[in-house]
């Protein structure tokens, strides 16, 4: 059973979503206690690679209150995510590719561990996101015939 913590709809509305990952996250014994509390902020964040590795940047994490002096002071860290190789060498070769880029999309719990979901993306152009939002319009619309027809 996996329970959600934090999930980016920002990402969904600026991007296409061309594969799913899932990954590991190292983190600090005070930053897993803080997301045991929901405290998380995904908007805003990516992946990069450096030296081989998947580094998670801009996800802002508070600090842990009741942590004492052995916490990380830094709430938006370079969080290191944990991958197989032949997925990070796969990444490495779409990202140099023109316009993708990697995005999480949300963290969870599954069991006692932290994951991240992350997503190889292609932007979206600014026609593309008018067309989303009118697409969930009509949806929405549509949702509130059939439940006024009831």
């Amino acid at each position: 059973m996996d329970k959600q913590i934090s999930y980016n709809k920002y990402a969904l509305y600026e991007y296409f979503v061309i594969e799913k990952f899932e990954a590991g996250i190292v983190l600090e014994g005070a930053e897993v206690k803080t997301l045991r509390a929901g405290n998380c902020n995904l908007k805003d964040s990516f992946c990069f690679l450096r030296n081989g590795e998947l580094y998670l940047k801009n996800l802002h994490i508070p600090v842990y209150d009741k942590a004492g002096a052995f916490s990380s002071k830094d709430s938006k860290r370079d969080r290191k995510l944990l991958m197989h190789r032949r997925e990070l060498d796969r990444l490495a070769g779409k990202i140099n590719e023109k316009g993708f880029t990697i995005v999480p999309l949300q963290l969870y719990f599954s069991g006692s561990l932290v994951k991240a979901e992350i997503a190889l993306c292609k932007g979206k152009q600014n026609y593309d996101k008018k067309r989303t939002i009118a697409e969930r319009d009509q949806k929405r619309a549509l949702e509130r015939e059939i439940k006024n027809y009831k």
